[in-house]
């Protein structure tokens, strides 16, 4: 069962009296209790997807056209005042950096409770137990003291969990992370990880995880989606999309990896479009190895089979 469906989804940036499309066609599915990885290099329309969601775009931003249906509403048609009820409550935002997600002059009980009352309408003592409860289920120790403690007191990987705490806090169906473990080491990055699935685990939350690193994919998401451009080119299983890549961008992804038998990266040459930059084809022809002369002259039908979809003329 679908919990979100993002249909036809069309965005745009206004510049200059200029319309620039930013994302094209965007077709999502998101299951109750599932991570939907989506995965592609920076620039490629993986956050203002996510953004769209949550209607937390920048004032330039213009969805054209398409729809975002969860629980049965469309939340692009909603106003504001009904947008916020959601937002955070129902469908919550792990961001990048927890440093500039936290507010430096309030401890983390106070904003822990400032989404607590708000959303779960609980006050006094109640809220705060609810408040020691999330930190204990992120792994804070010491919980009921670390409350009145600021962001700058916490380490990178204790103030993202600060964060996944505020997203649990008021017991979110949709989590959206997005490149939850950017900043963090790798150490730090498995043991977000752990908790992100633990969380879907016990909870039955379903997660938008975005990311440009396969590894991770490959770790914790169910299916996956390769963006490129502001296209969605394949999607389909994690562990199969990983296994048996079809478009030549995610193949190139997947080669990027470090593999421990080498110490040489096999890079993608060449650099992904600017928003403004205009094509016919497929957008990743210039830098595709087994481009041919359709590829630059009509953009690819979209390819459904049983194991994954594939935008990509090689599969005609």
């Amino acid at each position: 069962m679908n919990i979100l469906e993002i249909k036809n989804l069309n965005l745009s940036f206004v510049s200059n009296g200029k319309e620039y499309q930013a994302l094209y066609d965007i077709n999502l599915q998101l299951k109750k209790g599932e991570i939907l990885a989506l995965v592609g290099e920076s620039g490629c329309g993986k956050s203002i997807t996510a953004m769209s969601i949550l209607k937390l775009l920048a004032p330039n931003a213009k969805i054209t056209s398409g729809e975002i249906i969860y629980d049965g509403l469309n939340l692009l048609s909603l106003p504001e005042k009904e947008i916020q009820k959601i937002r955070g409550k129902e469908i919550a935002l792990v961001p990048q950096d927890p440093m500039t997600s936290l507010n430096p002059l309030y401890t983390i009980e106070s904003q822990l409770l400032e989404i607590i009352e708000q959303h779960q309408n609980l006050k006094g003592y109640e809220a705060k137990k609810v408040a020691i409860d999330v930190l204990e289920q992120v792994k804070i120790p010491n919980a009921k003291e670390r409350l009145k403690a600021y962001p700058h007191e916490f380490s990178g990987g204790m103030r993202q969990r600060v964060i996944i705490a505020m997203a649990i806090a008021c017991k979110s169906k949709i989590i959206i992370a997005d490149e939850p473990t950017t900043a963090l080491d790798v150490t730090v990055q498995a043991q977000i990880m752990e908790l992100l699935k633990e969380i879907q685990k016990n909870s039955e939350t379903s997660f938008i995880f975005i990311s440009h690193d396969f590894g991770l994919v490959y770790e914790i998401a169910d299916r996956a989606a390769v963006m490129y451009a502001g296209h969605i080119i394949e999607s389909a299983n994690s562990k199969e999309i990983f296994k048996n890549p079809k478009h030549p961008y995610t193949q190139a992804l997947i080669n990027a990896l470090p593999d421990m038998n080498t110490t040489k990266l096999e890079a993608i040459e060449g650099q992904p479009p600017s928003i403004k930059d205009t094509f016919l084809g497929c957008p990743f022809t210039p830098r595709c190895t087994k481009r041919m002369d359709i590829c630059s002259t009509k953009f690819p039908i979209y390819t459904y089979n049983e194991n994954s979809n594939v935008s990509c003329w090689l599969y005609k």
